[in-house]
């Protein structure tokens, strides 16, 4: 097994290992925080103004971010590493799509999507993995197809690993992963940082872009 299939199996696992409690702790995650939920409004208005065209949420987890998508008024499909995440969006959301899959190898043709979110799932990928996740995020997004990407934010550190209570996870700064997606074809739209929250400990990044085309 190659290093990065390892990364993917022990993220696999250690993800089944918490599904349930996860799911019932993150069900309403949004509800709290008006920026983020302003964030994921501003892709979806983006999505729609370019023609609102098929969306993958890819890292999905349980699909609550995928049904807030979907009530956004987009065409949107979730898809994620872990089966018993699958398992449970497909119970909690019934009308939407969800696919067990990896964000560097998805099921889908060339330039297929008109959007890609990534909320808080590119957080687990090595730093050395990360370009051919962004190359692959290019591949199967049509030109001008737009990306949402939620992180945690190093606050003026590095790229640094941190003890994320599920597996093992990378602060970036905001600055340098803009640059590593602008190196895979896309430009910045624009960006948010929000400071964490009760029970958060590190500041939360958001950076809108879209597919050069």
């Amino acid at each position: 097994m190659t290093e990065s299939a390892s990364h993917l199996s022990t993220t696999a696992d250690a993800y089944d290992a918490v599904a349930v409690l996860y799911a019932d702790l993150f069900r309403d995650a949004l509800d709290g925080f008006p920026l983020d939920r302003a964030v994921l409004a501003a892709f979806a208005d983006c999505v729609r103004s370019a023609g609102a065209g098929p969306v993958a949420e890819l890292g999905c987890g349980p699909g609550a971010v995928t049904a807030h998508l979907r009530d956004l008024g987009l065409d949107v499909s979730g898809v994620d590493l872990s089966p018993v995440m699958i398992d449970l969006a497909h119970q909690a959301y019934p009308d939407l799509r969800f696919e067990v899959g990896s964000m560097d190898a998805l099921d889908l043709g060339d330039g297929t999507l008109d959007g890609i979110v990534s909320w808080y799932s590119v957080i687990h990928t090595p730093p050395r993995d990360l370009p051919a996740h962004f190359a692959e995020f290019g591949r199967v997004l049509a030109p001008g197809g737009h990306l949402l990407l939620a992180f945690f934010e190093s606050e003026g550190e590095p790229v640094t690993a941190f003890d994320h209570k599920v597996t093992t996870a990378y602060r970036w700064p905001i600055d340098g992963l803009a640059r590593l997606a602008g190196d895979a074809g896309f430009t910045e739209i624009g960006r948010m940082l929000r400071e964490p929250g009760e029970q958060e400990r590190f500041r939360r990044g958001h950076l809108l872009m879209r597919r050069a085309g």
